[in-house]
Parts: structure tokens; sequence; C-alpha cells
């Protein structure tokens, strides 16, 4: 995290405010670093502090923003009064420290102890770093889930992906696949903590034995297939060269808000128009429509999968077996279930399921905007459920405030992607 200093405003400041207030130490997350959260903040440091977070602040802030700490076991401990002395549960330490027998307990050992807060926000926008944390601390909360990189954007930030489950059947969900969509992150990230939470204390998920699921599936989550443009929107991608040539680009289409309505990756390059499938209609009409050119969205690019990005999750995918692809996106609340004349086997009935459980509309692909997608292209390629679900109302980003709502009304899709498939594992 970059320093900041009283008088700053932005997303740095709110995730500030979030640690201080998961720590203990009431302030509102609004992103202005005032009086009142320098009085905040130095009561968490213990009272000597300046109003500033610099390296060694945020290293005493991290933790709350990952969700758990360290500590170093001592002559006498137990677990149950580690529990007690981090104001969490014996059960969290136990899932987080696997290896570690409770009634042998070895001085000197380091183990890790989860907070007792849910580790996904629902008050903060999201950017790589924010998710990167996140992922780290769901891998060290549920050790039984396993992490990885499926690539890197252009400017270097990891493709991460989660994936829960253990059985044959494979299924793949991603988000922001466009910057201004980042809203459709924290989804995945929360039905992963909820996912992860159920299996550890042995309980239904939404109904559904999360036991069978893990054994019967294996779910694979790409969160943030785009962070750079997620950063550019949210206000942490800082100066340099990247920012400037995004400007620059922006300047060239100024009835696009910047950064606002910024879609892209950060050449100017609409990741989801980057497959495979009408790859040169969608260039067609795009290019009618006036995006020649690196744009702050529908730029189809030189040629299909010509980014880091899209080419890594065609890897990713071509590399797995997928039986049913989910690709998150912003907004309107439709489903979209075809391309072109392709109708993989049960995969109306699917949409239909989707759409009784979450309210949404079912939908055909418009034709000017049904070419080039990561769905279309997982369609057309392996003749398999695809699906494009458009969450939440308004104009793009969606702000936090619609989260609870999104999630609730895609909780039960994000279930259904695994137990709708047919021929599945009983």
């Amino acid at each position: 995290m970059r320093s900041i200093y009283i008088g700053d405003a932005g997303v740095p400041v709110q995730y500030m405010q979030l640690a201080l207030n998961r720590a203990g130490y009431t302030v509102p997350i609004n992103g202005e670093f005032t009086r009142d959260t320098c009085k905040a903040l130095g009561a968490f440091l213990g009272g000597s502090a300046g109003c500033y977070a610099d390296t060694s602040v945020w290293l005493k802030l991290i933790p709350y923003l990952q969700g758990y700490t360290t500590h170093i076991i001592m002559q006498g401990d137990t677990l149950w009064n580690i529990a007690e002395q981090y104001h969490t549960s014996l059960s969290a330490i136990v899932t987080a420290n696997p290896s570690v027998e409770a009634s042998n307990l070895q001085a000197g050992t380091r183990i890790y102890v989860p907070y007792a807060f849910s580790l996904v926000s629902e008050e903060v926008p999201y950017t790589s770093e924010f998710t990167q944390l996140i992922i780290e601390g769901l891998q060290i909360r549920y050790p039984f889930l396993s992490t990885g990189c499926i690539g890197k954007s252009v400017m270097g930030n990891e493709l991460n992906y989660i994936r829960l489950g253990r059985g044959g059947t494979q299924v793949s969900y991603n988000a922001s696949f466009h910057a201004n969509e980042w809203i459709t992150t924290p989804v995945l990230l929360k039905f992963t903590e909820e996912y992860a939470a159920a299996y550890a204390d042995r309980e239904a998920l939404y109904g559904t034995d999360s036991a069978w699921l893990f054994e019967n599936y294996s779910l694979y989550l790409i969160p943030m297939v785009n962070p750079d443009g997620v950063n550019l929107v949210n206000g942490v991608l800082g100066e340099g060269a990247y920012q400037a040539k995004a400007r620059q680009i922006a300047e060239a289409y100024p009835s696009i808000p910047y950064p606002d309505g910024w879609k892209a990756n950060i050449n100017g390059v609409d990741l989801n128009l980057q497959f495979p499938a009408g790859w040169e209609q969608a260039r067609e009409i795009k290019a009618a429509q006036g995006y020649t050119s690196p744009a702050p969205r529908d730029y189809v690019g030189e040629a299909p999968v010509s980014e880091p990005e899209s080419r890594a999750m065609y890897d990713f995918t071509n590399a797995n077996n997928f039986q049913l692809i989910l690709a998150y996106h912003t907004q309107g609340e439709v489903i979209y279930w075809k391309y072109l004349d392709y109708e993989p086997e049960n995969s109306r009935q699917i949409a239909d399921y989707f759409g009784s459980v979450s309210g949404y509309l079912v939908e055909e692909t418009p034709y000017a905007s049904g070419h080039a997608g990561y769905k279309d292209w997982f369609i057309q390629q392996y003749n398999l459920p695809g699906y494009t679900i458009e969450v939440g109302i308004g104009e793009n980003p969606l702000r936090m405030s619609q989260f609870s709502s999104i999630y609730e009304d895609n909780k039960l899709i994000l279930l259904g992607g695994m137990t709708q498939i047919v021929g599945k594992s009983s």
C-alpha cells in the first residue's frame, strides 16, 4: 500500500479505515483522512504516531485486511487461551493449523490465528492488491483450498485463481473482465468464503451438503481478470507511463467518462472482445461504431487473444476440462446463455434455473454484442454451457451499497453452476 497522509482521500484511505474498524477503533469508512481518522490511527498505534500511514504503519494494519495474525507458542499456552487472547474461535485456529496437535503444543511453534470477522468486505472498492490480500487470507484460514496464478497482466499483476474441491467435474467462474465492473470480484470472493466456511464447519451451503460438493466438484474462480484496468478505475494505478497512456487514450473519446467509463485493459483493449468466436465480425461492428484503435472500451485489439490477460484465460481454459463457465459482468440483471445457434445440451434449462433463483431475465445476447466474448468462445469451442451474468442496476461502476442485494440474487446461481450440470456425480 502507498503512503497516505492527513488530508488525502481515496481507496487506500478506505482500506486504512476498514482495518481500524476491524481492530476495534470505530471511524467512518468514507475515504477521507480527517482528524477523526488520525485520532483513531493514533489510538491503534499506541498514541505516538503522526497522521500518516507509511510502510511501517501498513505492516500493522494489513493483518486486519488479510484477516489473520501469527502467534508463537509459549510454554503453558493452549489453543483455547490463544483463541480467548485474540477474541476468535478455537475452531478457526484448528482449521487454519491442521498439522498442530492441540494436546501437544510445542513452544516456539508459529501458528496462524484468524480473526473473528468475515474476511470479504462489503464496504470498500476492490483493487488488485486488496484482492490478493484477501486470497492469501482465505488460503491461510482454509488451507484445504488452493490458489495459483494463470498469468500476468500488462503491468505484471498476477491473475490469481482459487480452487475449491477435489471432484472430477470441473467448473469455472470469472469476474472483472471489464475494469469498471469490479464489484463482481467480491461476489466470487464472498462465495469462496461462504463455501469454505461451510465445508470447514461441516455445514450445508445454501441447503446443499458442502462435503458432497467438495468431493464431487472442482470449482475454479478467477476473481479479477483485468487488475490493471480495475486499479485505474479505482484511482490506485499511480502516476507514470501507463497512467499517461491511459489518459491519452481517453482524450480521444471525450464522450466516455474517465476513469469511470473505462472497461478495457491498460492497453485500451476490451478483453471481452478478444476471443476467437466471431472476432472478425466484432471488429467490423465496433469499427462501425468508431472503435478502430485503443479505447476505454469496445476496441477488439489487433488479433484474437493478443493481450496477456485474454491469452491467460484462453490457455487456462484449454488446459482444464470445465463443464460449465460463468462470466460475471455488470449491469442489467440479465443472463445471456447462447452464442449464435449453438445450444449445448441442457444449457437453456440451466439458464432458466438461474433465472428462477435470481429473478434475472434470461435472454439471448444481442447480435451487436454477441461476438468475441469469453462465453461465446467457450460455447463455440466446447459445446458446453456458458453464461454471462449481468448483475446489478444502474451506471457502472456500481457502488458497494448494491453489493448485498447482488450477492443475495446470485448465491444460488453460484451454487447451481455446480449442482445443475447434467451427468454430475452423485
